[in-house]
Parts: structure tokens; C-alpha cells; sequence
């Protein structure tokens, strides 16, 4: 596993993170002892209706499903101004089906969707619950220490970043060492943290270690709980669960990997992870094709020291095929942002010869328009070049990053 750093945040991976709804982490986490309160999925209204007569009541809350924190502050495109976001509270079943209405096939827009909002098509209706207090706390791997961290706040149900930069004394982390495990002195310190004492305080450590559990046996990459809530009873309860998975670890969990929900997924990372190609799309104009992730964080950040930005983090790996090669380059392309392309490529087990067929095989496939540069060197370095220039195609060849980096900025800027 390799840690690469890209704008914004932190991967630890070759595969993305794989995702799941509020719903499936809520299910999930209580086959590990985590109290949840009691919820079902529904894919239209009628269902909606439907589940919310096998909850308790006389709360209840209907929630919008979608890979994205902020729901309730959220905003429906299709609604009028002033109309109640992603999370809604409801007393009756008619109340229910009209929240389910306006919800299921709009698109909710919040603060982590971007302007461009994602469409709700799943709810979940969960039994309503008197809250007396909230907390943030969250299971996470701190890459900088190499072991497994709580991060507990008395500042639950606000954004845990405004918490961070506003008050980070109120925000606590504590470390667990994987070669000992979760201790019974960590538990009394996530308790602390909270500021819990007496039985809460035994909750809250019962509920940490079952959070490690669940973390450890599902190789998840962060498990955030906002809120932990106090109820009137007097009962700890997770009213909200975003949980995230190591996508490298999915061929051990088939179950996991079937919650996944392709249609919150960016489609040019989706098609990238049939190819088994590295792909993260970024906000730059110019494509950039690399095998190795050490080279690729190079390729973007000369590319940012000649004045312009990286379209993406695109890597072929080690042993890539002329299809697959093929394939990377008509991701590329399908951003309708990229002005140019930059292969860099250091053959090793990759062999230039085949990037190069790669290369002017989908440039011819997909009729290509912008400018491209192409830097090969290693294993039949000559071969390759020589394929590149009798292809025909207008590809710039260069000879090292440096003059990659300048070549294709300058072309891109020829026809801006």
C-alpha cells in the first residue's frame, strides 16, 4: 500500500475508498453490538409509508440517501426557496409520504455535492428519538502515528471542521496500537473526552470498543458517528453513520463490496476501476497518464510549477496492456475540461513499446484534438519512440520531465 498525497485529501490506497448509505453502516454497525435506533431502507414513497407502520413512532425521521454530508442543511433543486432539506421530521404517515415525495428523485444539493447537487433515490425512515445531548466521535487511521485513532467531541451534530478551526481544544484524539489492541483505558478516555461520567461513561466505552470491532473486522478506513446522542432516557444512541472502506481489502469482504452504490460514484473512477486503473479526477486542464504513483504526484506538481493544473491523478500501473493503456486515454478524454495531455512513463515492467501502442491506438480511436506530449524512458525506450513518430499523429516527444512539463504547457497555451 502506498500513501500519496493529492489536493484536499489524503489517500492511503491503490483502489478508492468504497462507500456506503447511512442505512447499510447503521445495519452494519449493529451486527456489532452498536446501538442504533430502529430504521428501514425504501426505494419510493409507497415504501416509505409502509416501513414507517413497523416503527414505533409517534417520531419519526425520514432521511435522503446520498454519499454526501449536510443533508439537512441542504437545498432541493426542484423546490422553492425556503423548503425543508435532506433530513425531516414527521408525525404522521401523511406526513411521511410528503416528505418521501419531495425527496425521492430530486436532486439535494449541500454543501459537500458541489453546485451540481446528487439525486435522491433511496430514503431511509428511522424511529424518531428525544435527544438530551450530542457528540462527534469517529475511528480513524492516523497516518502520521501508524495506529488506529478516536477523535471524540462534546461539539456533536455541528460541522466537525468549523469545530476544528473555530475551538480545536474541544476536539481529542486518542490512539489505539494495533500490536495491543483496544484497551479498557482507552474506553474511560473516549468517555472523558465526552465528558461522560457513571453509566454514560460505560456506554460510551462499550460503544468505542464495539466501533473498534466493527473497524478491525470490516477494514474500514474511517467509521464517523455525528451524532452520538444522549437520549432522555438516558441511552447512548448513534443517530448518524458515515462509514468508509480500505478498497483494497474488498476481495476478502464480497458482502461489502455488494452495498455498493454505482450511482453515487464519479462514472470516469467508476469505468477507471474496471480497467483496474488508478483514476481521480481534479480540477485542472491538463490530463496527465503515469504509471506509478510516486511519478505521478511529481508529474502534477511540475506541471503546477509551470503555471498550470492537473485534470487528474491517472495511474496505469506496473504491467499494463495495450487495452488497457487504450482505456486510460479515452477517460482522459471524456473530461470535457482537459486542453492537453502528458503521458510519463518509466518502463520498468511496463515496456514503452507497449504504452506507445496504446497511446496511438486510442488517439486514433477517439480522433484526437488537443495537444500531446509524450516522455518515455526504460524498457524499449527506442521502440517506443519510434512507434510515436511514424504513427502519423501530432504527438510531441520529449525528452525528460522538465521538458514535458514546459512542452505541454506551452502547446496548451497555443491554442487557449
Amino acid at each position: 500500500m502506498l500513501c500519496f498525497r493529492l489536493p484536499r485529501f489524503y489517500r492511503c490506497t491503490w483502489e478508492s475508498p468504497v462507500n456506503i448509505h447511512e442505512y447499510q453502516a447503521k445495519e452494519l454497525l449493529a451486527k456489532f453490538g452498536v446501538p442504533v435506533p430502529a430504521g428501514y431502507a425504501a426505494m419510493s414513497v409507497e415504501e416509505a409509508v409502509e416501513v414507517s407502520k413497523k416503527l414505533p413512532g409517534p417520531l419519526y425521521v425520514v432521511k435522503a440517501q446520498i454519499h454526501a454530508g449536510g443533508r439537512g442543511k441542504g437545498k432541493f433543486k426542484e423546490l422553492p426557496e425556503g423548503s425543508k432539506g435532506g433530513v425531516r421530521l414527521a408525525r404522521t404517515e401523511d406526513e411521511v409520504r410528503h416528505a418521501a415525495t419531495e425527496m425521492l428523485g430530486n436532486t439535494l444539493v449541500t454543501i459537500q455535492t458541489g453546485e451540481a447537487g446528487k439525486q435522491v433515490n433511496r430514503l431511509y425512515v428511522t424511529d424518531g428519538v428525544d435527544i438530551a445531548k450530542e457528540f462527534y466521535l469517529a475511528v480513524l487511521v492516523n497516518r502520521a502515528s501508524g495506529r488506529i485513532s478516536f477523535v471524540a467531541s462534546t461539539e456533536g451534530g455541528m460541522d466537525i471542521e468549523t469545530v476544528a478551526h473555530d475551538t480545536p481544544e474541544k476536539i481529542h484524539s486518542i490512539d489505539v496500537d494495533p500490536a495491543t489492541g483496544f484497551q479498557p483505558h482507552h474506553g474511560r478516555a473516549v468517555a472523558g473526552a465526552l465528558q461522560l461520567n457513571g453509566d454514560l461513561a460505560k456506554q460510551a466505552a462499550n460503544v468505542a470498543a464495539k466501533l473498534y470491532d466493527a473497524f478491525l473486522g470490516t477494514d474500514a478506513e474511517q467509521i464517523e458517528i455525528n451524532p452520538l446522542a444522549v437520549t432522555d432516557d438516558g441511552k447512548l444512541m448513534v443517530l448518524d453513520a458515515k462509514v468508509g472502506f480500505d478498497g483494497n481489502a474488498m476481495f476478502r469482504h464480497k458482502d461489502l463490496a455488494e452495498l455498493r452504490d454505482e450511482t453515487e460514484e464519479d462514472a470516469a473512477e467508476l469505468e477507471a476501476s474496471k480497467y483496474d486503473l488508478a483514476y481521480i479526477k481534479l480540477d485542472g486542464d491538463i490530463g496527465c497518464m503515469v504509471n506509478g504513483a510516486g511519478l505521478a504526484m511529481a508529474t502534477m506538481d511540475i506541471i503546477k510549477l509551470n503555471g498550470m493544473f492537473p485534470a487528474n491523478f491517472l495511474d496505469v500501473g506496473g504491467g499494463a496492456s495495450k487495452e488497457k493503456v487504450t482505456a486510460a486515454f479515452k477517460i482522459i478524454l471524456a473530461d470535457p475540461a482537459v486542453k492537453g495531455i502528458l503521458v510519463n512513463i518509466f518502463g520498468g515492467i511496463m515496456k514503452c513499446d507497449i504504452i506507445a501502442e496504446g497511446i496511438v491506438a486510442a488517439a486514433k480511436e477517439v480522433n484526437l484534438s488537443v495537444p500531446l506530449v509524450v516522455r518515455l524512458e526504460g524498457t524499449n525506450v527506442d521502440k517506443g519512440k519510434e512507434i510515436l513518430s511514424t504513427s502519423g499523429l501530432a504527438i510531441v516527444p520529449a525528452n525528460d520531465l522538465g521538458d514535458a512539463a514546459q512542452k505541454i504547457v506551452a502547446e496548451v497555451k497555443k491554442v487557449a
